[in-house]
């Protein structure tokens, strides 16, 4: 059996368990954990953690980040002085957390999106080198009542997280499944 299907199985596990309604918005963050390889094999693979949040009763939503920097660098006032000098860039990054979280928000505003729904982060791994997969979840987490689940590229030991498995990892509280944590 591949690996993502083992992680389905181990999601489909886990998104069965009633959900507490009292959780604050860091213990509502699932990071479905695994191989950068599998990256095309995960997105293959999407519609059946849709279908088995579905069938665990709740709403599925996705957000893909993965045009997101280009997006926003296209809809800068000067974005063609940042290609020419892209060492003025760090200068600029700051704003590009605000604008995710803005394209968020309007998305789970039009969506009307409730507490039994599970909000999707893909495409996680094109944020490496712009912004860190913490500061993003730490400022979303707060704006979904439901779940957010983020498919994450990298690694996870010991609560430390490492997108596409580089050396700046981090130590978050969320639930971590994995293709090899059975539930």
């Amino acid at each position: 059996m591949s690996k993502i299907k083992r992680l389905i199985q181990s999601y489909s596990r886990y998104i069965e368990v009633p959900w507490r309604e009292d959780a604050a918005a860091a213990q509502r963050v699932i990071f479905c954990v695994y191989d950068e390889t599998d990256e095309r094999r995960l997105r293959a693979g999407i519609d059946e953690f849709e279908i088995v949040t579905r069938q665990a009763g709740y709403g599925w939503i996705v957000f893909d980040l993965t045009d997101t920097f280009a997006a926003w660098m296209a809809s800068q006032r000067y974005a063609k002085s940042y290609f020419q000098n892209p060492h003025l860039l760090p200068t600029l990054l700051p704003r590009y957390l605000p604008y995710i979280a803005g394209e968020f928000q309007t998305m789970l505003e039009e969506k009307q999106v409730d507490a039994d729904t599970v909000v999707v982060l893909k495409g996680v791994g094109s944020l490496f080198g712009f912004l860190k997969v913490k500061e993003l979840v730490d400022h979303l987490a707060p704006m979904v009542k439901g779940r957010l689940l983020i498919f994450f590229p990298g690694s996870f030991e010991n609560n430390n997280y490492r997108l596409l498995d580089g050396y700046d990892g981090w130590n978050y509280l969320a639930v971590p499944i994995t293709a090899d944590k059975v539930f």
